[in-house]
């Protein structure tokens, strides 16, 4: 209920929330002072009058207190309030979420003091002198003062930590900002071991002052002593067992957590209690299984598919449905095949076919295409989809004739002979298949092209033929020879082809995203993953 009538307060008050919070926050030192004085009118004689005026006199030195500390701090909550007034970079996202998590211990280091000089001290002279005491007597309401400011203090601390939440949750709903060293927080081990003495010490001058007969400032003085040494003796052990009981399995999930982020995912967490800590340990346990099994999927999704193909389709840009892009093929095919396969054994074709493609695809890999299908004795690549690249052309190109070189030239393969055609032009990419078969490919007649292209090159005894629309594509360091127009089966015009004549040394190689690509991301995201993997069409 309160949350929501702080984050009800956060959407009125916008950017003024904050400051806001914070001023109306520190007003509950005045019920504090008030409770204070209430407990101190126990040990004193005086008459109501004289209590009361020296509650309002301390009220004047808090509200100056308050004053302080919000020119002091409020500074300090800038980048939070230009985050909320609508500056949402990167940058300011990051700075306002640092602000906000690390304010409420900011603001109590920078203002520590301040309340002991301009409240405490001068309170407790004036209790003296109003109340016609000691000297001496300042001291005892000095120590009562001071267990009360350090309960105000933590009730400051974690009442600024609720109130900025609504903040915090908004900035997570725009963009979730990394932890970073530079964090400024008390640690849950010091929350423990500061709050539950105060509690106690608070709790002990309480009763302490109930059952009190007045006594003046020794018995102040004396209870305050005691229920300090209690809360900081006696209490002391249970609170330290309850920080480890509490410290210990999260220190578990701590180191079980840096494990998982470092790929270790055969970690899990003993589940050493039955409370809410214990149920975190198992969900993490559950959690680090289906991290474990989605690694696995993702293995041999790579393993059966090409892994820059499955990187794409694990990403938000892969859009199921297909998108148009401008591609280079490059089709790859055994010379002689059928003739070498009806000599040699079942065994040795697998063989001799895997040493082939061992040398094929890092080639086309470290050129930047990937394996769209292996056929048969032969393979299918693609050059611009899905990483896209502006030198698609050039890049397809070059692998061919590398292909070529350490297969036919320099026999990396054995006896293989292969040739290699490269054609370029616009295709649709996108999962193709049915009944729960789902494949990513290329469509369009830029891939017959290409494999008519490849049979062509028995016909004119080369290892190597381009098409126009390729050499079209091509940069200055690539130089072709034409071959003249060829009648392709299966095409109904004649195709001009190209043999390379020279190839420059090789660029070095930087991605050029197209733009038609990026204007397709984030519309189907890790739905279509699912579709592949179960076959429901519709869980994207």
């Amino acid at each position: 209920m309160a949350q929501r009538a702080l984050t009800w307060a956060y959407r009125r008050l916008g950017a003024a929330y904050p400051r806001a919070f914070m001023a109306l926050e520190l007003q509950t030192a005045y019920p504090i002072i008030l409770v204070t004085y209430l407990l101190f009118s126990f040990y004193y004689e005086g008459d109501t009058g004289t209590f009361f005026a020296l509650f309002g006199l301390t009220c004047g030195l808090a509200a100056l207190s308050i004053a302080i500390a919000c020119a002091k701090t409020f500074p300090m909550l800038r980048p939070l309030n230009d985050w909320i007034a609508g500056e949402r970079g990167e940058r300011e996202t990051a700075e306002a979420w640092a602000t906000a998590v690390s304010f409420p211990w900011r603001m109590i280091r920078a203002v520590a003091f301040l309340p002991i000089v301009t409240v405490v001290i001068p309170a407790s002279v004036l209790s003296v002198v109003m109340l016609d005491l000691s000297w001496l007597a300042a001291f005892p309401f000095i120590a009562g003062s001071l267990v009360a400011l350090g309960y105000s203090s933590l009730l400051h601390y974690f009442a600024l930590e609720v109130g900025l939440r609504p903040v915090l949750v908004d900035i997570n709903a725009q963009v979730s900002p990394r932890t970073n060293a530079s964090i400024s927080a008390i640690p849950l081990r010091w929350r423990l071991l500061l709050t539950l003495p105060i509690i106690n010490a608070i709790t002990g001058m309480i009763v302490a002052a109930l059952t009190s007969d007045g006594g003046g400032g020794v018995d102040l003085g004396l209870d305050v002593a005691i229920a300090v040494g209690v809360a900081t003796t006696i209490a002391l052990e249970l609170t330290l067992l309850l920080t480890r009981s509490i410290l210990r399995p999260l220190a578990d999930l701590q180191r079980a957590t840096e494990a998982v982020v470092s790929g270790d995912f055969s970690v899990s967490v003993p589940v050493t209690t039955g409370d809410e800590i214990g149920e975190l340990a198992a969900s993490f346990n559950q959690m680090v299984q289906g991290l474990a099994e989605r690694e696995r999927i993702r293995d041999a999704f790579g393993t059966y598919l090409d892994r820059q193909v499955a990187d794409y389709i694990l990403s938000d840009a892969f859009d199921e449905e297909g998108i148009e892009l401008d591609v280079s093929i490059l089709f790859c095919d055994v010379r002689d095949f059928t003739a070498f396969a009806s000599e040699a054994g079942a065994k040795e074709v697998v063989t001799r076919l895997n040493d082939l493609f061992e040398v094929v695809v890092p080639v086309i890999a470290r050129h930047g295409g990937h394996v769209d299908k292996f056929v048969g004795d032969g393979l299918l690549a693609v050059f611009g989809a899905p990483q896209p690249y502006l030198d698609h052309a050039s890049r397809a190109t070059r692998a061919a004739v590398e292909i070529c070189r350490r297969v036919n030239e320099r026999e990396e393969a054995g006896e293989l002979r292969v040739g290699v055609a490269v054609n370029s032009g616009p295709v649709v990419a996108g999962a193709v298949g049915g009944a729960g078969r789902l494949n990513f490919s290329v469509i369009g007649d830029a891939v017959n092209v290409a494999s008519r292209v490849e049979a062509m090159t028995r016909e004119l005894d080369r290892d190597v033929l381009l098409t126009a629309e390729t050499v079209g594509r091509l940069g200055d360091k690539i130089r072709v020879e034409s071959l003249g127009e060829h009648e392709l089966r299966g095409i109904a015009a004649p195709v001009e082809l190209f043999a390379t004549a020279s190839v420059a040394p090789e660029p070095e190689i930087e991605p050029a995203p197209i733009p038609a690509l990026a204007e397709k991301s984030l519309r189907r995201g890790i739905g279509g993953l699912r579709g592949l993997l179960t076959g429901d069409r519709d869980s994207s």
